[in-house]
């Protein structure tokens, strides 16, 4: 007889298919854990018409509310865990705890002598130290994940908080634009979030620990937790442990015919109210352009900077009628003084295709950058993104009171009074 677990979590879709043995056990078939990007709807979806489960097959389905959209046995993250447990637990000794290391949440589950969970802890519901923050924040530094664990491998890890998901990526970012290496950062986020579930274990015997969820894949983080645990046991299932432990039950209980394509999804109810998409009111809004059009020109020109966060930007301005003569728009990755770099050989090459002669007289740097890239180019033009917000808007309109900005690294709000922000 054939079972099939489904795990929906916050970040990831688990599947996990076991095949009965003629002695009586099971091996295991498919399994599959990817990114479900915010769409578990079109993820179940896809894995069930990858895979076909065939007639007489039992699935049961766990992880986050959507499971009740679903036309399918259900059952509870911590029943799912406890069954995965029981199976983990044979031959391998007693567990005191189960930490489920995910990619928004980390939960320990205290374990009691007979086996079975007795407790449960999580923490606050900050997004800092879980796993799809710390991808988050090595994608910023164009890392993968690989070079970023091995740069990762370092007695000097930089410090970074670990009390607010803001606070940390401020100081990831900040670290970076002051060019500490990439790696003494990386090494400082392990840190922290080794930190985290030492804090959730402080009330929990810390001798033999199961961790479970992508994070268990962290060898950096594991070895930290190692130094201060005894025996920290990553089971071989543990990138979908909890799909794993629905499949097991699925094999001891009744579950519900597998649904027609058409009726899997249940109708989905909505608590709250819905505004009607922006794009309705695109025609409410005036896009304002000082463009590149007109024929080609020359003679002065002044080059701003846009270092921030997550993209670097920059411009060559006209100084005879601020026109923009060339832009570019790229990412940052974690290099301020590279992506500089970057967009002044862009500049340089959009110049070359259009032929105009020009004189750069200013170089105006702003962003969370500016101070480096501004030190790098020799430039004493440093502007904070504020004041260049307001002159930008003003110039397009001078009555202008209000400016949104939405970045990489936070939104503002700024509100004009006679043109002082």
């Amino acid at each position: 007889m054939k079972s099939i677990g489904i795990c929906i979590g916050a970040t990831t879709l688990s599947a996990v298919e076991l095949d009965g043995t003629d002695s009586g056990g099971f091996r295991e078939g498919f399994v599959s854990s990817s990114a479900h990007a915010g769409n578990p709807r079109e993820a179940v979806r896809s894995i069930l018409e990858r895979y076909r489960p065939a007639d007489g097959c039992r699935i049961a389905v766990t992880g986050r509310k959507f499971r009740g959209l679903l036309n399918l046995t259900s059952i509870s993250e911590p029943e799912a865990v406890e069954r995965a447990l029981r199976a983990s637990l044979d031959g391998n000794g007693p567990f005191e705890a189960l930490v489920s290391a995910g990619g928004e949440t980390f939960l320990v589950y205290r374990i009691g002598p007979d086996g079975r969970i007795s407790g449960i802890h999580t923490g606050n519901k900050c997004a800092s130290g879980t796993g799809e923050f710390f991808l988050q924040q090595i994608r910023r530094l164009g890392l993968g994940l690989p070079e970023a664990l091995s740069l990762a491998r370092t007695d000097d890890p930089y410090r970074v908080s670990g009390r607010c998901s803001v606070f940390c990526k401020s100081d990831c970012t900040h670290a970076a634009n002051k060019g500490i290496p990439k790696g003494r950062i990386t090494a400082g986020l392990c840190r922290m979030m080794a930190g985290k579930i030492l804090e959730l274990l402080r009330q929990t015997a810390r001798e033999r620990i199961l961790l479970v969820g992508g994070v268990a894949r962290n060898e950096v983080l594991l070895d930290l937790l190692r130094r201060e645990i005894r025996t920290v046991t990553v089971p071989p299932q543990a990138a979908y442990f909890e799909a794993w432990g629905a499949a097991l039950w699925a094999r001891e209980n009744d579950t519900v015919p597998f649904p027609s394509p058409e009726s899997l999804f249940r109708a989905e109810h909505r608590s709250f109210h819905f505004l009607n998409p922006l794009a309705d009111s695109a025609s409410r809004v005036d896009f304002r352009s000082n463009g590149n059009e007109g024929p080609p020109t020359g003679g002065d020109v002044v080059l701003g900077l846009d270092v921030g966060s997550t993209t670097t930007k920059a411009v060559l301005l006209a100084v005879a009628d601020s026109r923009i003569l060339a832009s570019v728009y790229l990412r940052t990755g974690g290099d301020p003084v590279g992506a500089s770099r970057s967009c002044y050989a862009e500049l340089v090459r959009q110049m070359e295709r259009s032929g105009r002669a020009i004189r750069i007289t200013g170089l105006g740097v702003t962003g969370s950058g500016r101070q480096i890239a501004a030190l790098h180019a020799g430039t004493p033009g440093i502007v904070n993104e504020i004041i260049a917000h307001a002159t930008a808007a003003r110039f397009f309109d001078p009555e202008v009171d209000t400016i949104f900005e939405i970045g990489g690294q936070d939104a503002k709000y700024t509100h004009l009074v006679n043109g002082v922000p």
